[in-house]
């Protein structure tokens, strides 16, 4: 009877400061049937020069090393060189502009510290297969930037559409409210009537879909374009 072949086991680097932890994941890993660890450093400096040297199909991350955001350094120069690279972060870091930003880097999963062994080996076998299973409160992160990244296209691309069709009157009048003038001394700077520029004010609304000014100038500042009319 013919032997049976090994399968391909899953390849895995690991970078972390900690050497204790280091050597009790690489004991984790290597204990697996279709697991091998091909490599290790303690910083960011040293992953990145042995993925340039290593065969491998998953990094474990450490995002705190050398400095604070080595693993996310580490991880952007790295795939640099190799775009299809699969990184996973495996950090004690779990504020949400911290999960942004390693996720923004490229990771296709983002593992927090302290949980179980069987967690972490499923999580590297999802991202072996293709299909990585974000913790909860990573993907909700995740999603709740990208719509609010959907939103901000949307408002930047209506603004966009009306800033063209406002009139020389209209720019100025909201130069003057992002200067914070109110509406008589706006009057009084223009030498018209109080009137005059509520009227010009209440057709500004209808352009932009505002009730209020202040809806305009939170708009336009949340865009980041008041320079657009300064």
């Amino acid at each position: 009877m013919e032997e049976k072949k090994d399968e391909k086991k899953i390849r895995i680097m690991i970078a972390d400061d900690i050497r204790l932890l280091l050597e009790d994941m690489c004991e984790l890993i290597d204990s697996q049937d279709d697991m091998e660890v091909v490599g290790t450093a303690q910083s960011g400096k040293g992953i990145v020069e042995l993925a340039k040297e290593k065969e491998f199909d998953i990094i474990l991350m450490d995002i705190e090393m050398e400095n604070l955001n080595a693993g996310i350094t580490a991880t952007e120069q790295i795939r640099e060189r190799q775009e299809n690279a699969n990184v996973i972060f495996l950090t004690v870091h779990d504020t949400n502009d911290m999960i942004l930003t390693a996720m923004g880097a490229g990771a296709v999963d983002y593992i927090v510290k302290g949980c179980g062994e069987e967690e972490i080996l499923a999580h590297i076998r999802s991202a072996y297969a293709g299909n990585p299973i974000m913790e909860r409160k990573v993907h909700d992160v995740v999603m709740q930037e990208y719509v609010r990244l959907q939103k901000s296209e949307k408002s930047l691309l209506f603004f966009i559409h009306n800033i063209s069709r406002l009139t020389a009157t209209e720019r100025e009048l909201i130069k003057k409210l992002l200067e914070g003038k109110t509406i008589k001394e706006i009057a009084k700077e223009r030498c018209v009537e109080t009137v005059t520029v509520k009227t010009q004010i209440k057709g500004l609304l209808r352009k932009f879909g505002c009730n209020r000014t202040k809806e305009v100038i939170k708009i336009i500042s949340d865009l980041n374009i008041t320079h657009l009319f300064l």
